[in-house]
């Protein structure tokens, strides 16, 4: 099943831009302007026509807006006819189109995508529900019989996330149309996208684009933003029956809310905002979005035993140790940027108890015993696993550091020292000497890309020799286009790809970080298989947008 929809895994956003104090005002113009991918105006017209096929005429003319709708428009006729026309980026919203004429047979469906290769007369690239042929969606048909005036799609139709939009002839009869454009349904709350607190230039003298590093700053940038969206814009949980789709569920408390994917999902996920957050944060500051999320999650906390959802409604999954522990370093992610102690303090009761239901997982071991098995797609989660225990980690050192904000000292000291004795096992446990690396868990010499990168990026290792040890092995699973995660073979997940990048960074390996750098999202960038604007859950090994054929179906 094709994975496109685009999450933010590049948290090199705050890898590559931190100089002092953060700026809360608005960017100033400069070179880097015109990296900018968030459009001008919440109204947007394709940039050009891609295809046509059968009896299509004058398709130009839906490539700007008619004046006074004047424009004679594109004619289509012929039940095997369609044009499909490029918005030039990742775009997402409710389409509007004027049919200048129309006879009482005449009959239009749209089709959306973000993939060239899955422009079709016939489906749309799927959102609701993954299928091997991408056949599950299918179109959107126009109520017939068409009539003459402006028409928009319904909101309950909302396309999340597409670069291409295909406008087909569904009868003989000629139907002519013009002034096709989609209403940005993304940041809601924002009257100018552009205006960002955080700005970003920079050359780079080694790859083919010298402006490589500014265009994928702001790259990660447009993609958080294509994330954030409308409250009541949810994917439908149960799934509409094929062909279709709805997105009109209520996706938390209040919006604007922070999602995983513009396209697919469209739900909270809190393992997907410990790198949007941080990106988010360096762009636009614009952290309600994720304020909204966490609150909605822990609204769903399991009052008994402390547990937090996998995810938000309307999916609402339960059953991952790894996503709650998410929440809880997000809500460290957003009290750093923020400063919003009266949210915290709000919060404490329910956040101590939350830490407290991980914390009650640490066995006679003194590693904790993953149980709830739900994670990112990886494979081998349970037990005495290495990629729990290091986030078991980072919760308690964030905890710790949240305590003392709030003059819980005490408490906040029990948490370091839990913090050093987990630090002191997980070294003894998981250290596969032989291999440089950390293996992942007591039963495995496989070593993973997850716990490796959270070893040295949470300052697990011992020493700086240890964590150019572990930067050195990451290496070994690399191919032309990114870093393989061997715990998800044949499989290159820029979320996890993003903390292996940083812990190259953080050991020092600077040079290597820009060598992934560039192969992995110098891929998602520039690949003529995605949109060129927005970046990639995940893609396989050759390269593929296959990614969620070996991943879980979320």
């Amino acid at each position: 099943m094709l994975l496109l929809q685009f999450f933010p895994f590049l948290h090199i956003l705050t890898v590559l831009t931190f100089s002092g104090s953060p700026v809360f005002a608005s960017a100033p113009s400069g070179l880097w302007s015109k990296f900018i991918y968030a459009p001008a105006s919440r109204v947007v017209y394709p940039q050009a026509v891609r295809k046509t096929v059968g009896s299509v005429h004058n398709a130009d003319s839906l490539l700007s807006p008619a004046d006074g709708f004047n424009n004679r428009g594109a004619a289509l006729s012929g039940n095997e006819s369609w044009v499909t026309l490029d918005f030039g980026i990742e775009v997402g919203g409710l389409v509007t189109m004027r049919i200048n004429s129309a006879s009482s047979s005449s009959g239009l469906a749209l089709s959306f995508t973000e993939s060239p290769l899955f422009i079709s007369p016939t489906t749309s690239d799927d959102s609701t529900y993954p299928s091997a042929n991408m056949s599950y969606d299918g179109v959107l048909h126009l109520t017939e019989p068409l009539t003459e005036g402006v028409w928009t799609q319904p909101t309950s139709t909302l396309r999340g996330g597409f670069r291409f939009l295909t406008i087909v002839s569904t009868s003989q009869s000629e139907t002519t149309i013009s002034n096709v454009s989609v209403e940005i349904s993304f940041m809601p709350h924002v009257e100018d996208m552009r205006n960002y607190s955080g700005y970003f230039y920079a050359k780079d003298p080694v790859f083919h684009d010298q402006d490589f590093l500014t265009k994928i700053w702001y790259s990660g940038a447009y993609t958080v933003q294509t994330n954030t969206v409308p409250v009541n814009t949810g994917r439908q949980v149960p799934f509409v029956s094929s062909p279709g789709w709805q997105n009109n569920a209520t996706l938390g408390l209040a919006g604007p809310i922070i999602v995983d994917g513009a396209k697919r999902d469209r739900a909270v996920w809190p393992g997907d905002m410990g790198v949007a957050v941080p990106t988010q944060f360096v762009s636009t500051n614009d952290l309600l979005p994720t304020k909204n999320a966490l609150s909605t999650l822990f609204s769903y906390m399991d009052p008994l035993t402390g547990a937090l959802p996998e995810s938000g409604p309307p999916l609402l999954q339960m059953g991952s140790d790894t996503y709650h522990m998410w929440t809880l370093i997000g809500v460290h992610n957003y009290f750093l940027y923020s400063g919003d102690t009266a949210w915290l303090e709000d919060l404490w009761a329910n956040y101590t108890k939350a830490v407290g239901f991980v914390l009650g997982k640490v066995d006679s071991s003194g590693l904790m015993n993953v149980t709830g098995l739900r994670d990112w797609a990886r494979l081998g989660g349970g037990g005495h696993n290495a990629e729990g225990n290091a986030l078991l980690y980072k919760v308690l050192i964030d905890s710790a550091d949240l305590a003392i904000h709030i003059n819980q000292t005490s408490l906040g000291e029990t948490w370091s020292v839990n913090a050093s004795s987990l630090k002191t096992k997980f070294n003894e446990a998981f250290w596969l000497p032989s291999a440089g690396m950390y293996r992942d868990n007591t039963t495995t010499t496989l070593c993973p890309q997850d716990a490796n990168s959270m070893a040295v990026l949470y300052n697990l290792t011992t020493s700086a020799a240890q964590a150019s040890s572990v930067s050195e092995g990451l290496t070994r699973n690399w191919n032309e286009l990114g870093a393989i995660a061997p715990e998800l073979p044949d499989t290159i997940s820029p979320f996890i790809g993003s903390l292996e990048l940083q812990a190259h960074f953080v050991s020092g390996n600077d040079e290597r970080a820009m060598d992934l750098l560039r192969r992995e999202w110098g891929y998602m960038l520039y690949t003529n298989l995605s949109v060129q604007s927005t970046l990639l859950e995940g893609y396989t090994a050759n390269g593929s947008i296959w990614y969620l054929l070996l991943a879980r179906s979320q």
